[in-house]
């Protein structure tokens, strides 16, 4: 074919056709990028440990969800070896076909156990878990009704299932009583709270969740993916350290954060994870989780009962960086949990704040609006932080934020 024959493309009709029209937030990004301070897909350059490798040096790590500190520990490397030596690297295929090995299974019975659940299943990812179980099970004619800031894969749970949702006001027990208050007391209603709220921090109100879905003949469920590893008497989560595992019928989670893996689980009553197995399309139509991260979650629950050191170690670190930024003068969200954040306010301040603190040493997670009310920087705080790596962020944050005039100059 000689080069007269082929067809050229219309380099102006291509353009038009296939442009995708820019948003705000990409808007945004491309000014961040065109300024040199685009805080996202930095790569890391070793472990996830309370410090990495940053644009080649070392940086203290304030941005993870590794809350009990296991992503390098050494049984969680062991183990994950060794499941890749004896099954291979992938299952090639879903959970509901090829994909189940003896792994799997066991790890699903101690996650029932460790929940204090009849049964659970496994799914490729925490998203995938919130996506299949409330598509799954929230029929036409049912409701669902959930909290305002509740994590993004409920929400989009809650699209792709052919139930009705309602939105209560956040953590306001009297705006959820309204609204259940509402709906006819025979349909079948779910409400869902994030356990830990992701970006703030906060525990949500599981005792009065409790005690109004009873009573207005509702099922429970709680994503407790920021809180499973360090709540509870040996980190079975939210529901554990207000002892109410029994008043939650559904329990949503992530290895991810705590379990220092990857994927996602729900554990119920049998019935409930029968049905699920046969109706959480994410689970049917996904790839089963690879065998050295089934074995790694699997070894993690072995950890977190022997964790205690751990859970009152990152509860310290977290006190201590709080006062710490409190005595400083940011301004942050008071909770219980390692989750620390730092509310600036303004979106270009907080990314030339948080591109400072990096250059500084300190690697933290930039949070705007809409995932946050107000721009802020959302830290999280490890078990294997020493004392050392909190008070050097501490002296970092201060001569940063004074240089950026986000704390006031000392008189």
């Amino acid at each position: 074919m000689t080069e007269s024959n082929v067809i050229q493309p219309d380099n102006a009709q291509l353009s038009t056709k296939n442009r995708i029209k820019p948003s705000p937030r990409v808007n945004m990004a491309h000014l961040a990028k065109d300024m040199g301070i685009y805080p996202y897909f930095i790569p890391n350059y070793g472990q996830i440990g309370p410090r990495t490798i940053i644009n080649g040096k070392e940086t203290i790590m304030l941005g993870s969800n590794n809350y009990m500190g296991l992503a390098n520990h050494p049984e969680m490397i062991r183990v994950a070896m060794e499941a890749v030596q004896k099954y291979g690297t992938g299952c090639t295929g879903s959970r509901y076909l090829n994909g189940t090995l003896d792994l799997h299974i066991e790890l699903e019975e101690k996650l029932a156990k460790f929940t204090e659940k009849d049964a659970g299943i496994c799914f490729s990812t925490g998203m995938q878990a919130n996506l299949g179980v409330i598509s799954g099970l929230a029929q036409k004619g049912d409701y669902i009704i959930s909290d305002a800031k509740n994590h993004a894969s409920i929400v989009d749970g809650c699209r792709l299932s052919y139930a009705e949702t309602k939105v209560f006001d956040h953590d306001n027990m009297e705006d959820l009583e309204r609204v259940l208050r509402t709906l006819p007391r025979d349909a079948n209603k779910l409400v869902i709270s994030d356990g830990v709220f992701s970006m703030e921090g906060n525990l949500a109100n599981v005792p009065v969740l409790s005690e109004l879905s009873e009573q207005y003949n509702a099922r429970l469920m709680i994503d407790d993916a920021h809180g499973v590893g360090y709540l509870g008497k040996h980190g079975e989560g939210t529901g554990g350290y207000y002892n109410m595992m029994d008043k939650i019928d559904l329990l949503v989670g992530t290895f991810s954060k705590s379990f220092a893996s990857i994927g996602g689980f729900v554990t119920a009553r049998e019935d409930i994870i029968d049905h699920l197995q046969h109706h959480a399309r994410s689970l049917i139509y996904s790839a089963s989780l690879p065998p050295a991260s089934v074995a790694a979650a699997s070894k993690a629950i072995d950890l977190f009962y022997e964790g205690d050191e751990r859970r009152k170690q990152v509860m310290k670190n977290a006190k201590m960086f709080r006062d710490g930024l409190d005595e400083l003068g940011f301004t942050t969200i008071q909770g219980k949990t390692p989750v620390v954040p730092i509310i600036i306010g303004d979106v270009m301040k907080m990314l030339k704040f948080n591109h400072k603190l990096i250059d500084a040493g300190v690697y933290t997670n930039p949070v705007p609006p809409p995932a946050a009310v107000k721009a802020m920087l959302r830290t999280s705080m490890i078990a294997t932080h020493t004392e050392q790596d909190v008070q050097e962020a501490l002296e970092i944050f201060e001569k940063v934020g004074r240089k950026t005039r986000i704390l006031k100059k000392k008189k």
